[in-house]
């Protein structure tokens, strides 16, 4: 199905995604973002996320004029299809915020043809997606829930091969519709509205519970001298656990799991049901900066106090230059409050947040080497590959005493042990 007029409100990871990839299956989509910087920027070919693939299917949307971006509702005014991809960030109390949901619906609720669909891409609540077709009902307005399942850094290519496409409506018509733009061969979980929402939450806080498992068996590896690589190797192949999202880490973060698992306990609190898993998995993670700061704190020469870190990876995870939620900058900051100077690198340092690094006590430098020179500890956060590739006897001879504590299990623990440096792996039987 082609020749669909589809508009997307929001051009941030979700939104920029969603509008290149329907444009490129022959949809004229039009993307509105409030950020009319942005929108120069985008109208021009300039992509601003750090996504691969996206470069190309703007400039083929833009060239084949299947595809342009605006500041202006009222361009949204044929649309047949509007897809909501705003932020819904956590209040102080884990509920999330629908005031840009809110907003983006009531500068639509007079300007689109009757019957036209919203598509709420957004995530939002259980009960938000009826709400809001109670709300629109007299304009003849339809509402769909349509969550998103993007990975940072694999946004393009999961928008293309999606592993369900789900879409929660009482509307046939209106979810035929949704369906068709996907294209027949996507793989359709047809849903309420409510059980689409929640299914969304429930995915994520799933994935949360299971790396805080695995934080948590990593923490006992290293007490009873088992080796975490084996645990989870044995873990994964059993297909009714799966191999992904069994490695251990600095703790989970991002834009998704931490709103998500809030939002989820939020629910549940006001349906009068205890989530304890969930609650548990983010105790979990609150807990890894301070033990990351422990096992520094007893295994290096000098005192926190007077000791030079330095970090390599600031960003949630590789392939992205993304540092919301970052534990690498919790974990920063955390040490930071400790008296300890951080210097930190990162392969994407360029399209970093600046502010965000110097909220978390980080001076910043664009070469590892740099960072590691005369370091009391080596600091492991994100698995960029290109760590692997480090010169690692050159940073023994700058940091002969420096202890590399690598959270992510990257590197290969008897090469540095021939450089003499002390290599402490997550879940190590020599490890933390």
């Amino acid at each position: 199905m082609t020749g669909v007029r589809v508009g997307v409100i929001g051009a941030g990871y979700v939104g920029l995604t969603t509008a290149v990839c329907l444009a490129e299956r022959g949809h004229p989509t039009v993307c509105v973002d409030v950020d009319a910087g942005r929108v120069e920027h985008l109208n021009r070919g300039t992509p601003l996320l750090d996504e691969p693939g996206l470069p190309l299917l703007l400039r083929q949307g833009l060239d084949a004029q299947t595809l342009r971006f605006s500041a202006d509702y009222t361009d949204l005014a044929d649309r047949d299809l509007v897809f909501i991809c705003v932020p819904t960030p956590s209040r102080f109390d884990g509920s999330a915020d629908l005031s840009a949901v809110e907003a983006a619906v009531a500068e639509l609720a007079s300007l689109l043809p009757s019957a036209a669909v919203l598509v709420l891409k957004s995530t939002v609540p259980v009960g938000t997606t009826r709400w809001l077709a109670r709300r629109l009902k007299p304009t003849g307005l339809r509402v769909v829930s349509n969550p998103e399942f993007l990975r940072e850094s694999h946004a393009i290519y999961d928008f293309q091969h999606p592993d369900r496409v789900v879409i929660g409506a009482d509307d046939d018509a209106a979810a035929e519709m949704v369906a068709a733009v996907y294209g027949a061969s996507a793989p359709t979980l047809r849903m309420s509205p409510e059980s689409a929402e929640l299914a969304k939450y429930a995915s994520n806080a799933f994935l949360a519970v299971k790396i805080s498992y695995t934080n948590s068996l990593a923490r006992l590896c290293a007490g009873v001298g088992a080796d975490i690589g084996d645990v989870t190797r044995c873990m994964g192949a059993d297909v009714r656990i799966g191999q992904h999202f069994l490695q251990p880490g600095p703790g989970w973060g991002g834009s998704c799991l931490p709103k998500d698992t809030a939002a989820l306990l939020h629910t549940g609190r006001l349906a009068g049901v205890e989530l304890p898993e969930v609650e548990s998995a983010r105790c979990t993670n609150a807990a890894q900066p301070a033990r990351i700061v422990s096992t520094l704190s007893r295994t290096m020469a000098t005192p926190l106090a007077h000791a030079r870190v330095a970090v390599l990876g600031l960003t949630f995870k590789a392939g992205t230059s993304d540092v919301r939620d970052s534990p690498a900058l919790t974990i920063c900051a955390e040490l930071g409050r400790t008296g300890a100077q951080i210097t930190g690198y990162d392969p994407r340092l360029e399209q970093i947040d600046q502010a965000a690094l110097r909220r978390a006590s980080i001076v910043a430098v664009d070469d590892p080497y740099l960072a590691a020179k005369d370091a009391d500890a080596v600091v492991v956060l994100t698995e960029w590959p290109e760590f692997c590739d480090l010169n690692w006897p050159l940073i023994a001879e700058q940091s002969p005493a420096a202890v590399v504590l690598d959270t992510r299990n990257l590197l290969d623990p008897a090469s540095l042990a021939d450089t003499g440096l002390t290599y402490l792996g997550n879940g190590m039987p020599s490890g933390y």
